[in-house]
This record gives C-alpha cells, sequence and structure tokens, in this order.
C-alpha cells in the first residue's frame, strides 16, 4: 500500500518532498533574518521569493543553452561521421564485419517481407502507380493557438506553485509541525524528544545547505574549466554537474558523459575529449575525497548499500527527480531513526553505523572461527586507543556476552571451546602490539573500529600503565614466567586468561597460561609453580563463590610462600562492595574487576616505585 501510494500519489508527493528539502535549506537563512529583528513572515517570503526568482533565472539559463545546442547539432554531424568512418577504417578485420552486416540486412528485409509479396525470380508484374494525396488542417485560430502555447506550461507551474505554498507553509508553521511529530513519535519523554527533533533539523539544514554550495561551486569550475576547453553550452553542463553530483558515487560519471560525447563531436583531434576526462578526473577526487570530509565529515550516514538500494527505489517511482531526491530523502530517514525511538529500524536499514556494537561484532566473530578479520578490525582501534581499552572495553564485553549465553544454556561446552581457541588465534595475532596509548593519534576511516572508539571513555584509566625493566624487578619477579594466569572454571574464562596474559607481558611481566582443567584434584599436584610471584584466577561467572574459595585453597598450597593471588571478577556491571565481598569469601590477596585493574595491580605487587603520572615511555622497556 505504501509503495502504491508513493507511485500513484507522485504528482503530489513530489513537490511535497521538494518543499521539505528547501525548507531544511531555506531555514538558516530565515533565521538570519529574524536575529536582525525582520518578522517571520516577511523573512520567510523574502527568502523564498528570491530563491525562487534563482531557481527560474537558472531555468531560463537553461532553456537558452539548450536551444542554442539543438541548433548547433547539425554543424557536428560531419565531424562525428568522419570520426566513426576513421575509426571503422583502422579496426581489424573490418571486411569480414561489413560482411556479415551486409548479409544479416539482407536477410531481415526477407523476413519482412508479406507472406504474399513476390520474390525476386518470380515473373514480373506490372504495378500501380499509387496517386498522392495531401491532407490540410484548416489554420489555428486565436483561440487554439493560445490553448497550444499555455497547455505545456500549466503542469511546471501548478507544481511549482504547489511547491511554494508548501515551502511558506512549512517554514511559517515549523514549530507546530515539530510539536506534532513529537506527538506522533511518543511525548512522554517531552524535552529528550525535543531536542532530538531540534538537533536533527539543524545538522539537517546544515548538510544539504553546505551539500547545496559544494555542488554549486563544482559546477561552476566545471562550467568554466569547459568553456576553457572549448565544449559548446559549457553554462548546460556546469549546471547539470551541480544538480546530478547529489547522486553519489554515479552522479558525476553521468554528469560527464555529455560533455564527453559532444567533444568527441565538436573536435577534429582527439585533444578536447582527454582535456574534458582529466577536467572530471581532477576535480570531483578533489572535491569528494579532500573538501567534502573537511567541512562536512566522510560520509553523508548512509551504507553505499542503502545509497544504491534508495537511488533504485526512487527512480523506479519517481523518475529522473527520484534519483537526485533519492539521497536527501534517506538521509532525513536516517536522522530520524537515530533520534526517534519507534523509528530506529530506519538507522539500522540505512545508516552507515555498525548493526552491532563492537562486544557483539567481537563475539560474532569469535563465534565465526574468525580471529583474523577481528584482529584487522583491531588495528585499527589500535590508532587511537591502547591495547589495554581494547580489550577491557571491547573484547572481554564480548566475551561476557558468551558467558550470558552459556548461563541461559545456548551455548554450549564445544562451541565455548572454540570461542576460546579463536580468542588464543587473534591473540597470537596482536603479540607484537604493545600497550601504550598512541603518541601520535591516527584517525581511524573503518566504520566499526570508529563506533568502538566511540564506546570508549575520554580517558581510560589504564592507558599510560608502565612498562618495566627486567633488570629492576625484585629477585622473586625474574623468574621465567612470574604471572600465572588461570582459568576458573570455562573456556571463556580461559580465553580471558589468555588476554590478561598477553597484557602482563607487554608491561614487562611475563605470563603463563593455564586452564580450568590444572586446579582440579587430578591434575593441581603436577602444576609447576616455580618462580611464579603472583597468580590472577579469572573468573567471568560470579554464581559459583564456592568454587572461587576452593580454587583460591589450590592455588595456595602450590604456590611459593610470598606469591600473592589476585581474583580476577570479569563479570558485567560489577560493584566495588560486591567485588570486596567475594574475594573476602574466597580468601584472596586481591581482587580487580577489569583486565586493565589486574594489570595494575600486578605492576603495583611488584614494590617498584614509580612516580605519579609518568609516562610509560619514561619507563625503560623490557627486552626480549
Amino acid at each position: 500500500m505504501i509503495i502504491a501510494t508513493l507511485y500513484f500519489g507522485r504528482e503530489i508527493l513530489v513537490p511535497i518532498a521538494l518543499a521539505i528539502l528547501l525548507s531544511f535549506v531555506l531555514a538558516p537563512l530565515v533565521g538570519v533574518l529574524q536575529r536582525i529583528r525582520v518578522p517571520r513572515g516577511l523573512a520567510v517570503v523574502s527568502v523564498v521569493v528570491t530563491a525562487f526568482a534563482l531557481i527560474f533565472a537558472i531555468g531560463s539559463l537553461l532553456a537558452t543553452q539548450l536551444t542554442q545546442l539543438a541548433g548547433d547539432l547539425p554543424r557536428y554531424q560531419s565531424t562525428l561521421s568522419d570520426k566513426i568512418q576513421s575509426f571503422r577504417e583502422t579496426t581489424a578485420g573490418r571486411g569480414t564485419l561489413e560482411r556479415a552486416s551486409g548479409m544479416l540486412k539482407d536477410l531481415s528485409k526477407e523476413l519482412d517481407k508479406p507472406k504474399d509479396a513476390p520474390s525476386a525470380l518470380s515473373p514480373k508484374t506490372p504495378t500501380l502507380t499509387p496517386v498522392p494525396v495531401e491532407v490540410r488542417q484548416p489554420e489555428p485560430g486565436a483561440l487554439e493557438s493560445l490553448q497550444s502555447l499555455i497547455s505545456p506550461l500549466l503542469h511546471p507551474l501548478a507544481t511549482t506553485g504547489i511547491i511554494v505554498i508548501f515551502v511558506i507553509f512549512i517554514l511559517v508553521q515549523r514549530e507546530d509541525l515539530r510539536n506534532r511529530l513529537i506527538r506522533l513519535a511518543g511525548s512522554h519523554d517531552l524535552q529528550r524528544t525535543t531536542a532530538a527533533l531540534d538537533d536533527a533539523a539543524r545538522r539537517l539544514s546544515r548538510l544539504f545547505l553546505i551539500q547545496l554550495l559544494l555542488n554549486g561551486t563544482f559546477g561552476l569550475v566545471i562550467g568554466i574549466g569547459l568553456w576553457l576547453i572549448g565544449i559548446p553550452s559549457a553554462i548546460l553542463w556546469g549546471i547539470l554537474a551541480g544538480v546530478l553530483r547529489f547522486v553519489p558515487y554515479i552522479g558525476a560519471v553521468i554528469a560527464a558523459a555529455f560533455p564527453l560525447v559532444l567533444s568527441v563531436a565538436v573536435d577534429p583531434s582527439w585533444t578536447m575529449l582527454f582535456w574534458t576526462l582529466a577536467l572530471f578526473l581532477v576535480v570531483e577526487p578533489i572535491v569528494g575525497h579532500v573538501i567534502e570530509p573537511m567541512v562536512y565529515g566522510h560520509s553523508t550516514g548512509l551504507s553505499p548499500v542503502a545509497v544504491v538500494v534508495s537511488a533504485t527505489f526512487w527512480t523506479a517511482l519517481w523518475g529522473p527527480i527520484g534519483l537526485v531526491l533519492a539521497t536527501p530523502l534517506t538521509v532525513c530517514l536516517v536522522v530520524l531513526g537515530r533520534h526517534v525511538e519507534r523509528l530506529e529500524f530506519l538507522d539500522v536499514m540505512f545508516g552507515d553505523r555498525p548493526a552491532l556494537s563492537p562486544p557483539e561484532i567481537f563475539y560474532q566473530r569469535m563465534l565465526a572461527g574468525d580471529p583474523t578479520e577481528a584482529a584487522e578490525k583491531a588495528e585499527e582501534f589500535l590508532k587511537e586507543r591502547s591495547l589495554s581499552s581494547y580489550y577491557d572495553e571491547v573484547a572481554l564485553k564480548g566475551l561476557q556476552l558468551a558467558q550470558v549465553d552459556a548461563d541461559r544454556g545456548v551455548l554450549d561446552s564445544e562451541r565455548a571451546g572454540k570461542i576460546k581457541d579463536a580468542v588464543s588465534e587473534f591473540a597470537i595475532n596482536l603479540s607484537e602490539q604493545d600497550d601504550r596509548a598512541p603518541r601520535k593519534i591516527r584517525l581511524t576511516t573503518d566504520a566499526e573500529a570508529s563506533s568502538a572508539v566511540e564506546s570508549v571513555t575520554d580517558e581510560p584509566p589504564y592507558d599510560n600503565l608502565p612498562v618495566l625493566d627486567k633488570d629492576a624487578l625484585p629477585p622473586e619477579w625474574l623468574g621465567e614466567h612470574p604471572v600465572l594466569c588461570v582459568a576458573g572454571r570455562s573456556s571463556l574464562d580461559e580465553g580471558a586468561a589468555i588476554m590478561l596474559g598477553q597484557l602482563t607481558t607487554a608491561h614487562g611481566l611475563t605470563a603463563r597460561v593455564e586452564g580450568a582443567e590444572a586446579l582440579s584434584v587430578a591434575n593441581v599436584f603436577r602444576l609447576e609453580t616455580d618462580g611464579v610471584a603472583i597468580a590472577c584466577l579469572i573468573y567471568l561467572d560470579a554464581n559459583g563463590p564456592a568454587h572461587m574459595r576452593y580454587s583460591v585453597q589450590r592455588l595456595r598450597r602450590k604456590l611459593p610462600k610470598e606469591a600473592k593471588i589476585i581474583l580476577c571478577c570479569l563479570m558485567m556491571d560489577m560493584e566495588f562492595s560486591r567485588l570486596e565481598e567475594l574475594r573476602l569469601a574466597a580468601k584472596a590477596d586481591l581482587a580487580a574487576a577489569s583486565l586493565g585493574e589486574s594489570v595494575q595491580l600486578c605492576i603495583a605487587a611488584t614494590g617498584i616505585e614509580i612516580p605519579a603520572n609518568t609516562p610509560s615511555a619514561e619507563i625503560p622497556a623490557m627486552t626480549a
């Protein structure tokens, strides 16, 4: 029903859509006049009249250019024919192709003959000469001449009138329309909804106004360049380039096609064609990849698939005008989806933001057994943040989601083991990364990595932990593996232990990782603890305090007397009071609620005096 309404109601809906987009462009100008004490009604009428006068001026200029071009086209026919003939003469095998073409034409003529038509071999019969008949229309009267003159203009004038009325109405009644939209979206949270819609309107107005200015400048540069090259009707092609550039990806290509064809018809040589092609190849990348990102970001907020789908959909419904309106209309839908809760599905379908959160993406890739792609995304994240930030804010939260599924009984032990293997391979892929905040931040262009960076707090608390020098460590920390990371009870705990072991090693405290089976009654006596100065017992599940207590007891029997035990309770939303309660119940020496905090406790346990706020770069790094 919606698609049928859009199609059959396009005579009304197209002007309304154009009016809405024009109102977004003209709203800032109306606001400027109102700030200098011009009444709203007068400001709206002045801006609308000026805008449509400019549009009509451009339209008349286009009509003049088209008329001139149509009159000049016969002059270019001979040049185009000479080039086609030259191309045919230089094509290999032209004789064979021409003979084949002639044979096909003869066969086509034979097939098109009527059934009873005489063939070339039948005896000739006398033919009758037809008598020419001429039909003349009477001279049109004054009323008919006036009607033939006005009727082609009625539809454009009516459409323009509808657009003008709607633009004025939308600009005058802007607040009332906003209130009605708030009521439709749900008025249970007026403050939040109002702020969201006002912000969306400002962003859309700024986006469309800047895009209009950029595309107009693009068309101006193209028009001047084509005029200097000598392409006829350069003004026409410049305006067309500015309009078509509203269509992403293919708009500039379509705009370049017409001048390129005309350059072939105008210039006897191929010089003009190459200069025209070079003009578009230089100007479009500069505007698209240099100026646009500097002015309003890297994209319009739409996914590439959404751009193609929307362009196809609106073109099929509304024709060429739908192709131009496709991107602005889809941008409006995405902005509404980001700010109105009931329309969130629009942002998910068409927006460029990842449909899944960074932890969900990490969990999904571990489930799919694709640690390589996850490592590539992590490396993009590490351009702006530290390794511990990624592990705490993305990877650990992904394992917590897996633990939730395990608690619900939807993740069996076999799949949990595969997740642990994927995490192990993932950590190996990142083994060359150190755990330092990048000195020079290089902004990532990856959408998923950008989303992960945005999810991290502005100042992660463990970004500047020092890297210790092995020569400065106390004697009990000079063993081969002074840190022992032991999984509490599952393969998921072992995955978290692998990440913790990599972080402590990155800070100069080499770690060894053991699975949950190492603390079983049958295996605990074979656990190697020589040279261990501190042990980290990792749990993602807080439902077994008794299990934690027994694990601490078994571990303490095997550890050296001076060694300490950190109970790492890496659960979602772990509060300090609950963490301290679990530590006391398990009789552990220390407790941590994150991987970064666990690394900090390990560094502090060495007893090395480190001045406060000392950057990690000033601490001598441990050599391999």
